[in-house]
């Protein structure tokens, strides 16, 4: 799956996986060596830590080399009444306790979150994926994670302009 990115966020997270695979990464194996080097592994806590650290660094290189080849980077798509990634998308809740509430959202990956002011929500997350590719003026059911359904009516889809 594609997923948008604005040339910040991009450039961001390149330099967050060029530091992972260079410095960070020789930094930890001397790091698990010297730990290596205390004696017993087994009661070596240092070790231990050390090694579990390495596993999440490999696991968000492996996420940001993904992200990184799969994203669609530069401007967010024309505004054409659809909702698309890389959009800012406001809606309203109908029926329930949230009715006529309305939320506004950039439809996008999770890795601009922290990066903005609006809240982010990925293609992939029920919201998203209930708005992606509809219409302005479509009201679209969705399922959250509890089993609870909500409405929500699309009222407007602009593209995002950081």
């Amino acid at each position: 799956m594609t997923t948008w990115l604005s040339q910040e966020a991009y450039d961001r997270l390149k330099a967050e996986y060029e530091h992972l695979t260079g410095p960070a990464r020789g930094a930890l194996a001397k790091k698990i060596e010297a730990a290596r080097e205390e004696g017993d592994l087994r009661e070596n806590s240092g070790y231990h830590a050390a090694k579990e650290e390495q596993g999440k660094m490999e696991a968000r290189i492996k996420q940001l080399r993904h992200l990184l080849e799969t994203a669609q980077v530069g401007a967010a798509p024309e505004a054409d009444g659809t909702v698309k990634a890389g959009m800012v998308v406001q809606v309203a809740f109908r029926g329930g306790a949230l009715d006529g509430e309305r939320e506004t959202f950039l439809l996008g990956s999770r890795e601009q979150a922290g990066h903005t002011d609006i809240d982010v929500y990925s293609p992939q997350s029920p919201l998203g994926g209930a708005v992606l590719d509809s219409a302005v003026g479509d009201s679209v059911t969705y399922t959250l994670p509890n089993g609870k359904q909500l409405t929500v009516e699309v009222l407007d889809a602009q593209p995002f302009t950081g």
